[in-house]
């Protein structure tokens, strides 16, 4: 039988919060402006070694990404399922996974609602994230930052949370030769614009070289801050890796179970 795997992403790149972002003047010259780092206990950290990278992901499934498909209905159609996105016709599939943050799942239309249970959608209402903006700073080749650590979080400003030195984090070293490095600035829950980010950070890091390019980015979803409590792994909302992964597995568990 013909078997066809699509991942609608309402991005313009795949990863999400684990996406890479470059420099418009020097593509060699990256930085990652949404997850500050991976951690696990040994254990997950043995089991989940293919999962870190969401382009991994994207290759063990087999599925055609198609970027800029914002999804905005799903309708109960016979025996499968039709997903109406903001442009172009809808797509019919038998199988429908919808991974995304709990707000959004809420605001779909179509038959979503019909097939969450009153108490199930009081818990999922119940869940909370923080919002957060990271800004990225991108350096000429010939650039130094006389930094001794490579990240750190900041508890004494009132704007800042977390910065990187992205090249030293990831320990790319002498393969940074033609391209200059890169600065990672995480704010903390509080609304922040890119001037004001400059000007705490310039208190935090003072005499920081003037970078080449800068780019803003809103996370309006970052972390969960409260989750859905004593429910089966598919209901399972957490912020680590480790976490998200086990909620990844239980949920292909119950749906390999169902077909």
């Amino acid at each position: 039988c013909l078997l066809r795997r699509e991942l609608p992403n309402k991005a313009k790149i795949s990863g999400g919060e684990m996406s890479t972002s470059r420099s418009p003047k020097d593509p060699s010259c990256t930085v990652d402006l949404g997850a500050q780092y991976i951690s696990a206990a040994p254990y997950y950290a043995r089991i989940h070694m293919n999962y870190v990278n969401m382009h991994t992901v994207y290759h063990h499934s087999g599925a055609e990404v198609l970027y800029e498909r914002h999804v905005t209905h799903i309708h109960q159609k016979d025996t499968g399922w039709e997903v109406c996105h903001k442009a172009g016709a809808p797509d019919r599939f038998d199988i429908v996974v919808v991974t995304m943050p709990v707000p959004q799942i809420l605001q779909l239309q179509g038959d979503v609602e019909s097939l969450i249970g009153e108490n199930q959608r009081r818990m999922l209402e119940a869940v909370s994230y923080s919002s957060r903006y990271a800004l990225g700073l991108s350096y000429k080749a010939d650039t130094q930052i006389d930094i001794p650590w490579a990240a750190k979080y900041v508890s004494s400003n009132p704007c800042i949370h977390f910065i990187a030195i992205d090249d030293k984090k990831r320990n790319l070293g002498q393969s940074l030769k033609n391209c200059g490095p890169a600065v990672m600035v995480h704010t903390s829950e509080k609304d922040a614009v890119k001037p004001i980010i400059l000007e705490e950070l310039e208190k935090v890091m003072p005499g920081l070289p003037q970078p080449d390019s800068i780019k803003c980015q809103k996370w309006r979803y970052s972390q969960v801050t409260g989750s859905v409590a004593d429910c089966p792994g598919q209901m399972t909302l957490h912020s680590t890796a480790s976490a998200g992964v086990c909620s990844a597995l239980k949920g292909f568990e119950v749906l390999k179970s169902s077909l």
